[in-house]
């Protein structure tokens, strides 16, 4: 399956190990936490000259109340673009090192891997604030499949994270599942 496209309905995906350049940090999206570490790792990632790839989050808040309840500034995170290809050992290091003077926030990349294994996904057209009707349709399911959450809210950008227009956003949302 594509990383990189999702239908417009849930549907259930399967998607082996990834190696990632990545930052984690704390704070609402579009704030200074969050700005600086998408500066970072796009710094990074260009002094790899490695190909460009959609930002992609992973999401949590340490609360027992819905994601949406909790103040944004509480939201975490682990940011990352996806390495499509092989890396020389030594090669993020030295990257890092050469865009640090520049971008403080890159002496916080670092080379990750993970696996989301089965999900289920679905593509999100418009704001932002209209994710929970998405993330509804994606839970029921879910309920209908008897699958429950395996791991952290997983958030492909296909528009440029800095895009004005809530229109145009367009969002892979994708949940591990069990």
């Amino acid at each position: 399956m594509n990383l990189y496209e999702a239908a417009g309905e849930p549907e259930i995906a399967e998607f082996g190990p990834a190696s990632a350049l990545s930052v984690s940090g704390q704070g609402e999206p579009g704030g200074a936490a969050y700005s600086a570490s998408v500066a970072a790792l796009y710094a990074v990632m260009g002094a790899l000259d490695a190909p460009m790839v959609p930002l992609e989050g992973r999401w949590w808040v340490e609360d027992e109340r819905s994601p949406f309840d909790v103040p944004r500034e509480e939201w975490r995170w682990h940011l990352f673009l996806r390495l499509t290809g092989d890396v020389a050992p030594g090669a993020v290091e030295r990257a890092r090192e050469q865009v640090r003077a520049g971008v403080p926030a890159a002496a916080r990349v670092q080379r990750v891997s993970f696996t989301d294994g089965r999900c289920v996904q679905m593509l999100h057209s418009g704001p932002y604030s209209e994710e929970p009707a998405s993330l509804t349709r994606m839970h029921a399911l879910m309920e209908a499949e008897g699958l429950v959450p395996n791991g952290l809210h997983h958030e492909v950008y296909l528009t440029d994270p800095r895009e004005e227009d809530p229109e145009k956003i367009r969002v892979i949302l994708r949940q591990p599942v069990r």
